[in-house]
């Protein structure tokens, strides 16, 4: 009971914090618009241009040159069917062979420009993955750097889908802006030029002119109709999160008969998405409708144009096929510019997120010329001590103690008293606000984080695992351990016997967050992962807070053993847990009111007196209530009593 209230505590403190932090945050957010678009590509290019990989500079320009090469062929196709076309027409003096080599010829530049474009794909896939690749990674890597403080602010999933969208966003952006829309208007370009050079400005401007009223439509339209493809999305987001929640929370749904009212939330969210669906359709229609109206406008103005020129015997029949097949060829990429460009657009707003999680600034961070550390006993000092997570709010108040080498202290307090707090300054989630913290003799903001979490170890009150193995949950703290390491460890811990009852013995899969075990096999588990470690400085919080009594006990035991010749912090609230240790240190309001051996504090008779009376108090009520045979829920309502 008392572990739960100190859980809502901890949540109510980090939602003050959010308003804050949220605010600084929403200063710094990215704005949409083509200045930060071209930010974002500035951004990608050192990936696709890496100092350090000679390699894949030479894939670039070889792709570059491919996708040259097939736009060049492209451009040349129609020409060698114009000929095929003009040999072939009535009135002409041409032999048979003529035809046959142009027609060879044709078939030959169509596969060319095919093989040219399969090429360049090929010769760019390595430079393209390898950018998405480091992308992510260094995303990844950047997220681990930064502090806790920012991992509560923000949601994991929405961190998680901003690495994913933004990785999907740069290999889109790849494949479709430089081997679609660059091309495409290049191949523009060149047929425009041939147009003139060889049938006059008129056949260029109406080309021309027809292909950017084409593009001009696709933008404004696309641009207008993107508001109800968002919506489209967003309701479809929401349709699945509430789906998602409903099946994820189905025995609370079978609790209380709710089945009903979780179709009814559904629902809503799948009407809104299909009226958000219909108006998207239907706007997609109108854009298909004023593109084929450009298309067909651009085509009568030319083949008129071209037919005139035929009649008139300025221009053959192939010259009217030509400039025919030029503006199809054209046309048919166009075809997807709406689609291409709302999605390079989206893109380009995934990458920026994902970018500027790489500019998150890091809050915790290594000083300039920080050392490993170098532990000796491993004597922990708090020397004047002071920390809030909230400037408005101070949660550790000039606090002050010293576990010394190879000895155990236990800090121990009411709820919200900052016992968990000494924890995160320790392995520095945080940095303190006043004072400092040594590790024999050394500031631990002067050394390097990974020496400094390296030295230690702890076994969290709320213990979250993999969904993976046991055995890879406990390996985890020794990645390179030996099988016989990590069964010595569950034995230490006291889940050994228990696991080699189970079908799968060690390769037991724990589930998400491992609820397929139980709070005490959890618990065991996070035990044996840190006694596999072996830090030379051991933190308990609520260590056993998860442990029926006679697994406590149990544990207790492999823990002295454990911690035997270690510097060890123990946080606890159950009292019993801590009185062999060495020193207890009594923590009210975020200061020390209180220290000394059990004993000691009990003579004392004040904070810590008190609260034993009250914890032996709630231990025989439960104790009665056992005996009688009555259920365990009155029993924890004695010991809130008692409280």
């Amino acid at each position: 009971m008392a572990h739960r209230r100190k859980r809502a505590y901890i949540k109510k403190d980090a939602i003050r914090n959010i308003g804050t932090f949220m605010r600084r945050r929403h200063l710094s957010a990215p704005k949409s618009g083509p200045r930060n678009d071209l930010n974002t590509i500035r951004t990608l290019l050192p990936y696709l241009w890496p100092r350090h990989l000679f390699e894949f500079k030479v894939r670039v320009v070889i792709a570059v040159a491919f996708l040259v090469a097939a736009k060049a062929i492209n451009v040349a196709v129609p020409i060698f069917y114009k000929h095929a076309v003009d040999a072939l027409s009535p009135g002409t003096t041409a032999v048979l062979a003529v035809p046959v080599v142009l027609l060879i010829a044709y078939g030959l530049a169509r596969v060319l420009a095919l093989a040219f474009g399969e090429m360049r794909d090929a010769v760019f896939a390595k430079v393209a993955q390898r950018a998405t690749r480091e992308a992510g990674l260094k995303t990844f890597r950047h997220l681990h750097e930064l502090s806790l403080r920012f991992h509560l602010d923000r949601k994991t999933g929405g961190v998680s889908r901003a690495i994913e969208r933004g990785t999907k966003g740069i290999e889109f952006l790849l494949n479709f802006m430089l081997f679609n829309v660059l091309p495409t208007l290049l191949e523009v370009m060149l047929v425009c030029a041939i147009l003139w050079k060889f049938y006059g400005i008129a056949y260029a401007l109406i080309t021309f002119a027809a292909i950017a009223g084409f593009i001009a439509w696709t933008l404004i339209v696309t641009e207008w109709r993107i508001k109800y493809r968002r919506r489209m999305n967003e309701t479809d987001s929401d349709a699945m999160t509430k789906a998602v929640d409903s099946l994820l929370n189905y025995e609370t749904v079978k609790y209380f008969g709710n089945e009903d009212h979780e179709a009814r939330r559904l629902d809503g969210a799948l009407r809104d998405y299909e009226t958000a669906a219909v108006k998207s359709k239907t706007s997609l229609a109108t854009l298909n409708v004023g593109q084929g109206a450009i298309v067909s406008l651009g085509l009568i103005a030319v083949m008129v144009m071209a037919g005139y020129g035929v009649v008139g015997g300025t221009m053959t029949l192939g010259d009217f096929v030509l400039v025919n097949s030029y503006l199809i060829q054209l046309f048919l990429p166009l075809n997807f510019l709406g689609f291409v460009y709302r999605e390079i657009k989206q893109s380009l707003t995934d990458m920026e997120h994902m970018f500027a999680l790489i500019d998150e600034p890091a809050e915790i961070t290594d000083t300039p010329g920080a050392r490993p550390l170098d532990v000796d006993g491993g004597e922990v000092v708090f020397e004047n001590v002071s920390f809030g997570y909230d400037p408005r709010r101070t949660v550790l108040k000039d606090v002050s103690f010293t576990v010394p080498a190879g000895k155990t202290v236990a800090i121990v307090g009411p709820t919200g008293a900052g016992k968990s707090t000494i924890s995160r300054l320790l392995y520095r989630f945080y940095d303190v606000t006043g004072g400092r913290i040594l590790i024999d003799g050394q500031d631990i903001r002067g050394v390097t984080q990974e020496s400094l979490r390296a030295a230690t170890g702890i076994v969290p009150q709320d213990t979250v695992l993999f969904n993976d193995s046991v055995y890879y949950n406990i390996v985890y703290g020794r990645p390179r351990a030996t099988p016989a390491e990590v069964e010595n460890a569950g034995r230490l811990a006291r889940i050994h016997d228990f696991l080699i009852g189970q079908p799968d013995g060690y390769q037991t899969i724990v589930g998400e967050r491992g609820l397929k075990l139980s709070g005490g096999e959890k618990q065991r588990v996070a035990i044996a992962r840190t006694i596999l470690k072996g830090p030379r400085i051991l933190m308990f919080d609520e260590a056993t807070s998860a442990l029926d009594t006679h697994t406590e006990r149990e544990i207790q035991e492999s823990l002295r053993e454990v911690s035997a010749g270690r510097t060890t912090l123990v946080i606890a609230h159950r009292l019993s847990t801590v009185i062999d240790a060495d020193e207890i240190v009594v923590l009210k309001d975020g200061r020390v009111v209180e220290r000394g051996s059990h004993t000691e504090l009990l003579v004392l008779g004040e904070s810590y007196a008190r609260m034993w009376i009250r914890q032996q108090e709630a231990e025989k009520a439960k104790a009665t209530l056992e005996r009688t045979g009555e259920a365990l829920g009155p029993a924890e309502k004695a010991e809130e009593a008692a409280e």
